[in-house]
């Protein structure tokens, strides 16, 4: 199923976002994780893809046995780096022979190593480009990405939401935010998307903390923002493993409860392929 239908039939989706293992033999494990996750009847899951285009045969495998195999419908990424139209095209064509059919949209982030992306030779330098030649290649539904403290690159929040109407005006039919750890913060971003006369659904990004260093590495690198309170808890914590994992299970209940609450569309939590998180917040929320 088309994800953009699904908004035509339900108040609010669920979603759950997992990665591809970087070690061969975890790929079973991760599906293990990914059954535990199909008892909670999510609408989709929402298969990454790794910096450089490294584990872009792994997305594409991910995807196509959660489709085909578990006959749950997949989301898989696709990004602009290290890859031409060319590329790309093959790539789009290996997606229809898998039955997949929805694509969430990236730039992507620079490969590793270098500090800033670069238009790769032949390719795409904007999200907004990869949609387009996406919608002309296929029906697929596409999604793209929106940050609502602002992309990190951008110079300013105005000029971001500039590039997220490109995106959509290019065909994106929804949109998934970044993680954000204060719930204002996405409602004011979602204000600003319906100011811009953005009208496609908009799914907040939930990321339930785990670990302690694990998410000051993220936020560094994605530009969000760890609440002064949040913060401080979670240093108290930062030696007790276990206590983060609670807290920040709890936080991000609180944050799905309240975005709930205030009639978000959807739900998408990021589970780092563990599923404990995202039962506990889907069971104690009855969503």
């Amino acid at each position: 199923m088309l994800i953009r239908d699904l908004f035509n039939q339900k108040k609010r989706t669920l979603s759950f976002e997992v990665f591809p293992p970087v070690r061969e033999g975890n790929l079973e494990s991760l599906f293990a994780t990914i059954a535990e996750l199909e008892e909670l009847k999510p609408d989709f899951i929402s298969v990454t893809y790794g910096a450089g285009g490294g584990t872009r045969d792994k997305t594409i495998e991910i995807a196509s046995r959660v489709k085909n195999e578990i006959r749950s419908e997949a989301l898989a990424h696709l990004t602009c780096v290290a890859s031409s139209r060319d590329d790309i095209a093959r790539i789009l064509e290996d997606m229809k022979a898998q039955n997949i059919e929805n694509i969430l949209a990236l730039r992507g982030d620079p490969p590793r190593g270098e500090e800033r992306f670069v238009r790769p030779e032949g390719g795409f330098g904007f999200a907004n480009e990869l949609v387009e030649f996406i919608k002309a290649h296929g029906a697929f539904s596409i999604g793209v990405a929106g940050y609502p403290e602002g992309h990190p690159e951008a110079p300013s929040v105005e000029d971001d939401l500039k590039n997220l109407k490109r995106k959509v005006d290019a065909g994106a039919d929804f949109i998934v935010t970044q993680l954000f750890f204060h719930n204002d913060d996405f409602y004011r971003f979602r204000d600003r998307v319906m100011a811009m006369k953005i009208r496609v659904p908009v799914i907040p990004g939930i990321f339930p903390i785990l670990n302690y260093r694990q998410i000051l590495r993220i936020t560094e690198l994605c530009g969000s923002k760890i609440p002064p309170a949040l913060g401080e808890r979670l240093c108290r914590l930062q030696d007790k493993p276990g206590e983060v994992e609670k807290y920040g299970i709890e936080y991000a209940q609180d944050q799905a409860w309240d975005l709930v609450r205030n009639e978000v569309c959807g739900l998408h939590i990021c589970t780092m392929n563990r599923s404990r998180a995202a039962r506990t917040i889907v069971r104690e929320l009855a969503l």
